[in-house]
């Protein structure tokens, strides 16, 4: 049984179905930049610690760490979906 091959429009190559990629190349590019942003929420969220353990921080309670590294995560995180579920022509 052959394979059935379609042809690339951008490059006139002769690509089998089951060995093209499932994602583009701006697929990739959105989902490296969902993560990105999920990256930097994370760093957001750093620090705040003691060196002392007896004099307790107020610093890890504050804005940044609470309120915008989790919208930024979850930016991240919806950036990741609408890379895996757009399609891309």
């Amino acid at each position: 049984m052959d394979k059935k091959t379609t042809y690339a429009k951008d490059k006139g190559l002769n690509v089998p179905d089951d060995e093209r990629m499932a994602m583009g190349k701006k697929g990739l590019r959105l989902l490296l930049a969902g993560l990105i942003v999920m990256v930097s929420g994370y760093m957001l969220m750093t620090g705040g610690g003691s060196d002392d353990p007896a004099v307790f921080n107020y610093a890890m309670f504050d804005f940044r760490r609470l309120v915008a590294a989790p919208v930024v995560i979850v930016a991240g995180v919806i950036v990741e979906i609408a890379a895996i579920m757009k399609i891309f022509k």
